[in-house]
């Protein structure tokens, strides 16, 4: 697998945790988010990490990973830490933080894929608007958001 991790070679492999494992400044974002928190049925393939800018991602970006990077002092905001469906524990970044990733990745990101997402979070009982939009003036991102969700709700 890699140095000093180890797992049963008759067990699937949790690539999400083994990374997670090597890679602790990482937090898995954007398609790879949505898909943890049931924004989409999309495999994220690949999977999509958000480092710290100046963060050495070169291996990451070689393996096949979307990278994303941002301000050291936006890095931790909004993550928190769920479980894989191998039953391990990852850091990803929360409902609102993920939506926003996705607003401002809108370009680079499939439009199908993000409208979902965004179609979806409007339904759920857990969403928290007022944080959605405290992170959207954070990220500078409040009048496409607006646009997104007068549409939707």
């Amino acid at each position: 697998m890699a140095d000093g991790v180890y797992r049963d070679p008759d067990a699937l492999p949790d690539t999400l945790y083994m990374l997670q494992l090597r890679r602790s400044k990482l937090v898995f974002s954007h398609e790879t988010a949505l898909y943890l928190h049931d924004l989409t049925d999309r495999d994220p393939v690949p999977y999509s990490v958000t480092v710290p800018r100046g963060y050495n991602a070169s291996s990451l970006s070689e393996a096949g990973f979307r990278i994303y990077t941002v301000k050291r002092a936006l890095h931790e905001l909004g993550a928190t830490r769920m479980q894989t469906v191998f039953g391990h524990w990852v850091r990803v970044y929360g409902l609102e933080r993920t939506i926003c990733d996705c607003i401002r990745s809108r370009n680079q990101m499939d439009i199908a894929v993000a409208t979902d997402a965004l179609k979806r979070y409007a339904r759920r009982t857990d969403r928290n608007l007022n944080e959605l939009m405290r992170m959207a003036e954070l990220f500078r991102i409040v009048s496409p958001l607006k646009h997104y969700l007068e549409v939707l709700l």
